[in-house]
C-alpha cells in the first residue's frame, strides 16, 4: 500500500515538485493564459476576407447567431467576432491582476461557447450518413467540438473567478 509519504519520497514527484509542476494555481494560470492565446488568434482571423467565407456555415446554421448577417453582413458579422473574441481576451488577461475582469471575461467566453457549441445539431451534413449517422462527425462538426472543451474551460475559469473574488 502506497502512503503519502512513500509517494514524497518517489524521486519523479520530488523532481516535479521542484519544477514548480505541482505548485497550487499553476494550472488554473496555465489555462487561463492559454484562452487568452486562442482568443487572440481566433479574433485576428477575423479580419480578414477568407475568414468572411469560412465563417457562412456556422453563422448561418447557428441558433444564436443567426442575426449577425442580417445586422453586419458577412464581413461586419466576422468583424464583430473578431471584436469580441479580443475583449474577451483582453478581458481574461486582466484576470490574472483583477478577478472582477476575470469574471466579465470568463462569462463573454462561457457564451461565446454556448453560441458555437448550439450549432453542433444544426449542421448540414454534421453527421456521416454512411457510417451510421451520430456520432460519426464529418463536415465541420469535428471543428465544432473542441468548444464543447472550450465550453467547460470557460465555466472553470469562470467559476475561480467568482470563487477567488469572493475570497477577497
Amino acid at each position: 500500500m502506497t502512503t503519502l509519504a512513500n509517494t514524497a519520497q518517489h524521486p519523479l514527484v520530488r523532481v516535479l515538485y521542484r519544477s514548480g509542476l505541482l505548485a497550487e494555481d499553476l494550472d488554473y494560470h496555465a489555462v487561463r493564459a492559454a484562452m487568452v492565446i486562442m482568443f487572440f488568434f481566433f479574433g485576428y482571423q477575423k479580419w480578414f476576407p477568407y475568414e468572411f467565407e469560412r465563417l457562412v456555415p456556422f453563422i448561418s446554421n447557428g441558433p444564436l447567431i443567426w442575426w449577425l448577417y442580417p445586422v453586419f453582413g458577412h464581413a461586419g458579422a466576422s468583424y464583430f467576432l473578431g471584436v469580441s473574441e479580443w475583449t474577451f481576451g483582453s478581458l481574461l488577461l486582466a484576470g490574472f491582476w483583477d478577478k472582477r475582469l476575470g469574471v466579465l471575461g470568463a462569462l463573454g467566453s462561457t457564451g461565446t461557447f454556448i453560441a458555437t457549441v448550439t450549432i453542433i445539431p444544426f449542421m448540414p451534413e454534421g453527421w456521416d450518413v454512411a457510417a451510421g449517422g451520430f456520432p460519426a462527425m464529418t463536415g465541420n462538426v469535428p471543428f465544432l467540438m473542441k468548444d464543447v472543451v472550450l465550453l467547460a474551460v470557460s465555466f472553470y475559469l469562470l467559476r475561480q473567478d467568482v470563487v477567488r473574488l469572493m475570497r477577497q
